[in-house]
């Protein structure tokens, strides 16, 4: 197939027509360690928690903005950061948001107080925005044909495996206490990380942009952030809060601020301006259905691995290192099938992404017999099958997903693109934690952990095979 073909950007200044933008293999290694950063630290919290409440006395509330924090603002700026991208160069922003991403990080880990760490999460999950848009977008515009399908292959291996590992890597942060940080060596092991990353960029992305780069969308982005921030923030709060007035009335103010959000950006795209999330690329059918999936699974991955994480600790009292080694059977099984899928799908198209939601209703099934039937032993053994083949379901899932999503979107819009599906996701990684998070929260106060566990995955089954049937409306060739 020709790497340079039909698909590919053109001319040098988006990059994949010109040979010396290429992307070499060590620069898409850098910009997936650039795309793993952000979904680690979106996880990597979950296991501190209780940590974090010991020592800064932060209470739930607090500690529910240590998470909403972080993962609002990523998604209310995810699009803008794209947007930026295509205006000033992607290398130039992913060079900037791994340098912001490094000192909040470090912000993070010297935070004196629950609130100081709270405002130091909400920049990190800004600098996360800037930098993250730009690894799709740059492998968009600098790789075509069989490139191209490898390349968003690993990327979606590289989201999925970041989500699971955050938290065996957290885990085992904190166990180790590090010159006695705690639970601070989770945010400030991103600091070396980060400066190898810069250097390694600097060296091995290539720039590219937008032939016409359109200037940034204020009302659009003003109009999504208040969507985004008045739904995400009352679910995530409210449990921890006693929902208080202002949730409700944030929740009513949701559907007004999505509307006039959308009103918008259609009149915007009428008129041929471009609008911060064009309707346009909504007639995309690959884009339009292949997110119509991804978000349920988003929010369910979301959701899964906040409650087991909280059922592992305070409910079985397993210590950091236990949970997370429990979710290494879901990152292995998750690898082995990232690697199997890009030869699935030649062979089975996007069907192999509905096999993949019936594996993961399985690895469900099978972690609610065994909560049921082994807790409070339940352990590494007992949860073993069924995190293998959630995993090994999810990983047949999330990479065919993102490369349906972007098969069709043009070069020259490559940044908005990204930042939609990457919006979408982590708008929806948040939104699970919010829901499924609050569900078991709640349930757990009233009939226990066990009971709790096994309505909550219930739950997340019946959603899982909603989208399974969903995934059969996806185009079936996958490009």
């Amino acid at each position: 197939m020709d790497e340079t073909g039909p698909g590919a950007a053109p001319g040098p200044a988006s990059g994949a027509g010109d040979p010396a933008a290429a992307l070499s293999p060590l620069g898409l290694i850098t910009i997936l360690l650039g795309a793993s950063l952000p979904l680690i630290d979106f996880f990597i919290v979950n296991v501190a928690l209780p940590s974090i409440d010991r020592e800064l006395s932060a209470g739930p509330a607090l500690l529910e903005l240590v998470v909403a924090g972080y993962g609002v603002a990523y998604a209310v700026l995810l699009v803008v950061g794209g947007r930026l991208g295509d205006m000033f160069g992607r290398r130039r922003l992913f060079l900037a948001g791994m340098a912001a991403f490094g000192l909040t990080s470090l912000a993070c880990g010297l935070a004196p107080d629950a609130g100081t760490l709270v405002v130091a999460r909400v920049a990190q999950g800004a600098s996360a925005a800037l930098m993250l848009p730009q690894v799709l977008a740059t492998i968009h515009a600098t790789t075509a044909g069989r490139r191209r399908a490898r390349a968003l292959s690993l990327y979606g291996a590289t989201a999925g495996l970041s989500m699971v590992a955050g938290q065996i890597l957290g885990g085992v942060l904190v166990s180790a206490d590090i010159a006695g940080t705690g639970w601070r060596s989770i945010f400030l092991v991103n600091v070396p990380v980060a400066l190898i990353g810069l250097v390694l960029a600097a060296r091995t992305v290539p720039e590219t942009r937008s032939d016409r780069p359109a200037p940034v969308d204020g009302p659009g982005t003003v109009l999504l952030a208040v969507a985004l921030v008045t739904l995400l923030m009352p679910l995530t709060e409210g449990r921890a809060a006693g929902w208080p007035a202002w949730t409700g009335a944030s929740l009513a103010v949701f559907p007004f601020a999505a509307g006039a959000f959308w009103a918008v950006e259609r009149r915007a795209d009428r008129l041929g301006r471009t609008p911060l999330v064009p309707p346009s690329l909504f007639a995309l059918p690959g884009l339009r259905r292949g997110l119509g999936v991804l978000m349920p699974v988003a929010i369910g991955f979301g959701g899964f691995m906040f409650v087991m994480a909280v059922a592992l600790q305070q409910g079985l009292r397993h210590g950091p290192v236990e949970a997370g080694v429990s979710l290494v059977p879901m990152a292995v099984a998750f690898f082995v099938a990232s690697l199997m899928g890009p030869r699935l799908v030649g062979r089975y198209g996007s069907r192999v992404v509905t096999a993949g939601g019936l594996l993961q209703a399985t690895g469900l099934a099978l972690l609610v017999a065994a909560a049921l039937r082994s807790w409070p032993e339940l352990g590494f053994w007992q949860l073993l099958p069924g995190m293998a083949v959630a995993g090994f379901g999810q990983g047949l899932q999330l990479p065919v997903l993102f490369r349906i999503v972007l098969a069709d979107v043009p070069g020259e819009r490559a940044g908005v693109g990204s930042g939609v599906l990457v919006t979408t996701q982590q708008a929806s990684l948040a939104l699970g934690v919010a829901t499924l998070g609050s569900l078991f929260l709640s349930l757990a106060g009233s009939m226990g952990m066990r009971d709790a566990l096994a309505i909550t995955l219930t739950v997340q089954l019946g959603a899982v095979l909603l989208t399974t049937l969903m995934s059969l409306r996806l185009p079936r060739a996958v490009t």
